[in-house]
């Protein structure tokens, strides 16, 4: 075989016979699609790369990918040309992105890194708040409690509370706005 055939329709017969022949493991296959396609993809790699050494190692992750993949390829709106396209413009972003340098620094040049875990005050004062919290929701009207309950934590709306009780809208928003302004209440008299 030689480069993909000028008429697409043709072109794209051959790329897709090719592949279908490479996904049932046919080494004869992957060899015509190379003389098919190799020019065009490292053409990708080596404006990507930048280098003509890395894009040859590339073109080769290339095409050990399309060997891997080629029984997933399934022809469609697509041409086979593009799938193979992606794939070398895939890894040879892949290959910048990982030799891209990272600014360094000496360890001695590191900030000190804060100690997130809380101090045992904070600890106990959020324990405490989270029991009173408890307690106060629990003091509510049981529908009151159940629309809070269902609102914050399972994060359904008005609208959905209101139609899951079998009530009006402005009634579920009276429940909640009552509530909430309990538990406020309730919370803040420490």
């Amino acid at each position: 075989m030689h480069p993909v055939p000028s008429d697409p329709v043709e072109a794209r017969v051959k790329l897709c016979d090719a592949l279908g022949r490479i996904g049932s493991e046919d080494r004869d296959a992957l060899s015509d699609l190379y003389r098919m396609t190799s020019a065009r993809l490292f053409g990708i790699c080596l404006r990507i790369c930048g280098d003509r050494s890395a894009a040859e190692d590339v073109l080769h992750d290339v095409y050990a990918t399309i060997w891997k993949r080629a029984g997933a390829y399934e022809p469609g709106p697509a041409s086979p040309m593009a799938w193979l396209a992606t794939i070398a413009r895939n890894r040879s972003i892949d290959w910048v992105r990982a030799r891209r340098k990272r600014p360094t620094s000496p360890i001695d040049e590191a900030a000190e890194i804060a100690d997130e875990t809380p101090d045992q005050s904070l600890t106990a004062e959020r324990t405490e708040t989270a029991r009173r919290l408890h307690e106060c929701l629990e003091a509510l009207e049981g529908r009151q409690r159940d629309a809070i309950r269902t609102a914050f934590f399972d994060g359904k709306t008005y609208a959905e509370l209101a139609d899951a009780k079998g009530v009006p809208l402005s009634t579920m928003k009276s429940w909640v706005r009552r509530g909430l302004m309990q538990l406020r209440g309730c919370v803040g008299d420490d």
